[in-house]
Parts: structure tokens; sequence; C-alpha cells
């Protein structure tokens, strides 16, 4: 037992010697490392002046300073470089329209109103005033924004007709990089929301002290006729006419959509829209909708109110168009036929007992009632004797229904074009001839 113990007691001590002889190790490192650098700094020094004195310079010890790298992020997916790729190259073009008034200063006092009678009673043993109000001047405020883009370098903006439907407001852009400019509107569209403004080019001096007109960041416009549904889109613009240049991305979640826009005094029927998940809201009116190639599909026109998900947009090739038209005639026209008509649906077929379920039915409103007018005076549709009741069947050789209006077979054509027309008239088929008017804002 004892001899047990001793041997415990050595490995004990000999326990205790090696950790001891490792500190001394240890310590002794640490002060050979701490007196090497003092001395080799005392050492330098003191040569340094030594060799100053006699004029030698030693030469300075290399620092080696790494600059900081700033690590771009990468995208994850192709899809997110295409969308990253198209904010960047088309952000610039999609700008900013603020809306501004002249609106009256109200002010507010008091006034007696027995103050007249003083002159014929004398003074009341009383005070008594009642506040009024009155107009002390005006003040320009802001009282609204949208959103557009540029079309042309020359400065001319798309955007939505009911942003610039005020004709008493002034309208001002600004662009991505702050500048503004005071915008002229050229034409608004009279059956699509659909305005084109104008701004002047900016003045700058070149290398050779030359005044140039700096041109405009312009987007790419697209093809709206072969969209898909599913399709990838990215929508720019004004969100809440507040937050410039937003970005939100989405797909197309329908197509051939019929809606009635409204807003601030101004009720729209718009067809054949595209209807969207990305997030559109107030201030995003009049901003493109991009497809992954950057090229505009759609202009933003609408959201739902208390639905979540639900924006629409005008197709761009009705757009395109109207740009072409502001060009060349300075105004933006479409063909007149000159009636009132109601679309007839299998409803309205059966509850009036009418010949057919399809067609145009003049002079009758969505319940079936008669309209006050059936007919405009002097259009296309009285000179061809139209006439109230008669249900237009085909035009242009197309059959009307609820899916394919006669609106949208009339903006097919232009002012002047000589177009037939199947109709049902007291009962009888007839074919006639109609030369379209112009109809313009």
């Amino acid at each position: 037992m004892k001899k047990r113990r001793n041997l415990k007691n050595k490995n004990i001590l000999k326990d205790r010697i090696f950790w001891f002889l490792v500190l001394i190790v240890l310590i002794t490192s640490l002060s050979g490392f701490l007196a090497g650098v003092v001395l080799d700094s005392y050492f330098y020094t003191q040569i340094r002046d030594y060799l100053g004195r006699v004029s030698i310079e030693l030469p300075q010890p290399l620092v080696k300073i790494e600059k900081e790298r700033i690590i771009e992020y990468q995208p994850q997916t192709t899809q997110e470089e295409a969308i990253i790729n198209v904010v960047k190259e088309f952000s610039p073009a999609v700008v900013s329209i603020i809306i501004t008034k002249d609106v009256p200063i109200i002010e507010e006092y008091y006034a007696d109103p027995f103050k007249e009678l003083e002159e014929f009673f004398g003074p009341t043993p009383f005070e008594f005033k009642i506040p009024q109000y009155r107009q002390k001047g005006v003040e320009k405020q802001e009282i609204g924004g949208g959103t557009g883009f540029m079309v042309s370098e020359d400065g001319m903006v798309l955007t939505n007709k009911h942003v610039v439907l005020d004709e008493e407001a002034d309208y001002t852009i600004f662009t991505t990089d702050g500048r503004k400019f005071p915008a002229k509107v050229l034409a608004k569209d009279p059956l699509q929301d659909l305005a084109i403004l104008k701004i002047e080019k900016e003045k700058i001096v070149d290398s050779d002290g030359e005044f140039q007109l700096k041109p405009f960041s312009v987007v790419k416009l697209g093809d709206s006729s072969g969209l898909q549904i599913g399709q990838t889109i990215i929508a720019i613009g004004n969100a809440l006419g507040e937050f410039r240049n937003t970005v939100s991305v989405g797909v197309i979640s329908g197509l051939g959509r019929t809606i009635t826009a409204s807003g601030g005094g101004f009720v729209e029927t718009i067809e054949d829209v595209i209807q969207t998940d990305a997030a559109i809201n107030k201030g995003n009116s009049g901003g493109p909708l991009l497809n992954l190639k950057g090229e505009v599909i759609g202009i933003n026109t609408a959201t739902v109110l208390g639905a979540q998900s639900i924006g629409f947009a005008i197709p761009v090739n009705k757009a395109k168009r109207d740009i072409e038209q502001v060009k060349t005639l300075g105004k933006i026209v479409y063909p007149f036929l000159g009636v009132y008509y109601v679309l007839i649906t299998e409803n309205l077929a059966e509850e009036f007992d009418l010949p057919v379920d399809y067609g145009a039915w003049i002079g009758r409103n969505a319940a079936g009632e008669y309209t006050t007018e059936a007919i405009f005076s002097d259009s296309a549709a009285e000179k061809s004797g139209i006439e109230r009741d008669d249900i237009i069947l085909e035009f242009g050789g197309e059959k009307i229904t609820p899916d394919n209006s006669l609106a949208k077979f009339i903006q097919k054509y232009n002012p002047g074009d000589k177009v037939a027309l199947k109709i049902l008239q007291e009962g009888e088929e007839k074919t006639i001839e109609v030369i379209l008017g112009e109809r313009n804002e």
C-alpha cells in the first residue's frame, strides 16, 4: 500500500516538473520576442540617426497595404440576373410626373353679424362673433403624381390619360438623376387610358464649347400580341407618388380582361387589358410593364382596391398607334361609326326574345332599355342608313360577340376606311358599306 502511494507521488512530481519546464520555455520565448522587437526598433533608430548625420539614408521599410475589396452581389439565377440587367438598363428612361395646381388659400376670421345694425340701434350690450371664411390669394400645391416613360430621344413621354386629366394643372417631369422639366400634354387618347407628353431636351456644352441637345434615355417597345399567362414581368413606377422608380416583379395572370377604371371623377371601360400580380400601387399609373428582354409590353393603368396582387396594364401595341399618330399628325384619332349599342348576350337575347344571341344592338343599354340617343348626327352610321334596334352582326367579316366587341373591331381601321357590315334590320339580314368617320379627344 505504501509502495503504491510512493509511486503516485512520483507521477505527480513528474507532471509538475513537465509543466514547470513548459512554462519556462514559454516565458523565455515571449521575453526573447519582446526584447528583439525593442532592440530592433532601438538599434534601427540609432543607426538611422547616425547615418543621417553623415548624409546616408536607410531605405524605408516596405509596408504592404491591401485595398479593401468590395464584392459585388452575384445573381443566383439567370432569371434574377435578367431582372437586374433590365432594371439597370431601362430604369433611367422611367420618369416621375408631379401634378401641381394653384389652389385657393382660405382664411378664417370672426365677424359680428349685428355690426351693420349698430348704425340704427347703437352698440350691442354684448360681443357676439361668428366664424367666417374668405379667400386670401392662391398658392401652388402638389395635388398628385404618376409615372411615365420616354419613347423618343427628343422627350416624348407616354403615360396614362387619367394622370394628366386636369386641364388647369401643371405637370413636371423628374428623371432618375434628379433633373426636372416642365411638361406639355400633346394628346390624349379618346378611347384608351393613354396620353403623350413632351419635354424639351437639355442644352449641354460639348468638348468644343458648342451647345448640344442632350438626348434622353428611351425604352424598347415590344410586341404584346404573343404574351403568355405565367410569363415573368417587371413593373417600374413612382409608387404612392413618393417612392420613385420602385421595382416589382410578378407574372402575367390573365389576358384579354375588360375592366371599368375610375378615380378622381374619371370613369372608363377598358377592353383587352393585361392582368398581373406584380404590385401596382397608386402613383404607378403610366409606368412600363417589361419582359425579361427589357421590352415594354404594357402600360400600368389600374389596380383593384381592397384586393391583393391584382393589377392591370394596357397592351403596348395599342400605344404604338398613338405614338406614331402624334409624330405624324400631332394628335390621336380613331375611326368612328357613331352608334350607341349594347353587346347581346344569351340572357339578353332570351329576355327580349331576340332572333340572334350575338351582335351589337343599336340604341339599347346593358339592361335592354332604350338609350336617349341611338345614332350620332351626321355620322357614318346615319349616312349608311343604320337605325335604332338594328343589330350589327358582323364588322368587316368578323362576328361581334361579348369577347370580340364592335369597338375592338373598329379600332383595327383608320378614319376614311370603307368597311362592309352585316346587319339585321326589321328581321332581314343586309350587307351595307360604311365610310368610317374620325373621332378625337
